[in-house]
């Protein structure tokens, strides 16, 4: 087998740019537009506006109450700039939580836009669908859903207190990639409040059509919640052994921090 032939064999097996070819010094328009494109797509993500409307009804037709807030970042461009306005939520909806909050819940669950609203339009009902059949097996009290614009991991920290939960989960956009745009993530951390560091969370990353599934993400999520409930932490103290647990039918994801990205 030639050299060439070796390199298209793993390019077969990767989205990552290998084996593009050369043309002179450099390489083919066709590649130079394929790398122009995807970085154009990895920033429309970026920017896109999260349909709150169309995935709030959705979510009423699973039966469950939801709640529209907004960060303290009244801008994209603020949000970007500003991360700390990404993590804190407007006075006015600290109130609308609060109110709803009525009897202490074991789950708050947020949706947050992060830096990409494409995946959260992609996924995040599915996951929530697969999610909820392992919330209503094991009994677990669950607060209003929590629709967040302009949000970052920690908004759920602030809202899982609000709340009174057991512990936050928040689905959030992953920044975008050249090869994944539309990412997932989901970050659970137990005993909410504000201050919480990321060693003190546990993350399930990749969610998306070429990555981690959402039926997999959810019975994912569903193990660590029961193990965090069980040791009463999340964090660097709680490995994900689901994967050994389910026979493999779980993969692995990459861990990640508040950045809403996998490192690297």
């Amino acid at each position: 087998m030639s050299e060439i032939e070796s390199w298209k064999r793993l390019a077969a097996l990767t989205p990552a740019r290998i084996a593009l070819g050369r043309a002179g010094s450099g390489l083919p328009t066709s590649e130079t537009l394929r790398f122009a494109l995807a970085h154009a797509r990895a920033r429309d993500a970026v920017h896109a506006a999260l349909d709150t409307d169309m995935l709030g009804r959705e979510i009423g037709r699973l039966g469950l109450q939801v709640l529209r807030v907004q960060s303290r970042a009244p801008t994209r461009d603020s949000y970007l700039l500003r991360p700390d306005l990404g993590r804190r939520l407007q006075p006015a909806d600290r109130e609308a939580i609060a109110a709803a909050a009525t009897n202490p819940v074991d789950l708050s669950i947020t949706i947050a836009d992060g830096l990409s609203a494409s995946a959260i339009q992609a996924h995040a009902l599915p996951v929530l669908r697969s999610l909820l059949d392992h919330v209503r097996s094991a009994g677990w009290r669950l607060g209003p859903i929590v629709l967040a614009t302009q949000g970052r991991v920690a908004l759920a920290d602030e809202i899982g207190e609000l709340q009174r939960a057991r512990l936050a989960l928040i689905l959030l956009g992953e920044r975008p990639g050249l090869s994944t745009p539309d990412s997932l993530g989901l970050y659970l951390t137990y005993a909410p409040r504000p201050g919480r560091q990321d060693g003190e969370r546990n993350c399930i990353s990749n969610v998306h059509d070429a990555g981690l599934p959402a039926v997999e993400a959810a019975a994912r999520a569903a193990w660590l919640i029961r193990e965090a409930f069980a040791r009463s932490l999340t964090g660097v103290a709680l490995k994900d052994e689901s994967s050994a647990r389910s026979a493999g039918a779980i993969r692995s994801g990459s861990g990640c921090g508040d950045g809403e990205q996998p490192p690297g």
